[in-house]
């Protein structure tokens, strides 16, 4: 007997705990960025979380892909949308995203079934997929505006 998993149209007790464990942690993303101070450079934020400075940009002088996405998600938090796009404009998509998200993980993992969707992996992967063009993608233009 088969037991249900994430790729299955009933979920599965530890999909179902992955999802809401999920939802929680894009939360608690949108919690901190509400919380913590943006840095006025439009980037670094993270620092004033005890990480460190963005080793990519650190040895090559050229932001990542997700240098300023923290900035971006504290100024999106404080409805600065102007400022999150300059902090990384993928950013003003991706914080929207997990606002959107969250209820969709958590009502699938209450179902116990994809909400709207046959399976948890389509729309997710989806969704990873775009988020790395969007993102790739801003980082490209960023580049090519800064060189």
């Amino acid at each position: 007997m088969s037991h249900p998993t994430c790729d299955s149209h009933l979920l599965g007790g530890w999909c179902r705990g992955a999802l809401a464990a999920a939802a929680l942690g894009l939360i608690a993303v949108l919690a901190v960025a509400r919380l913590v101070e943006p840095d006025p450079r439009g980037y670094g934020t993270h620092e004033r979380l005890g990480l460190s400075p963005c080793a990519f940009l650190t040895l090559t002088g050229k932001p990542c892909p997700s240098c300023g996405m923290t900035t971006s998600f504290a100024w999106f938090a404080r409805g600065r949308l102007d400022r999150a796009f300059s902090a990384n404009a993928a950013g003003v998509l991706l914080a929207p995203t997990c606002l959107v998200i969250v209820p969709w993980l958590l009502a699938s993992a209450l179902r116990g079934r994809p909400w709207g969707t046959r399976t948890v992996a389509e729309p997710l992967v989806r969704l990873v997929v775009a988020i790395a063009a969007i993102s790739l993608l801003a980082w490209t233009i960023r580049i090519l505006r800064t060189t």
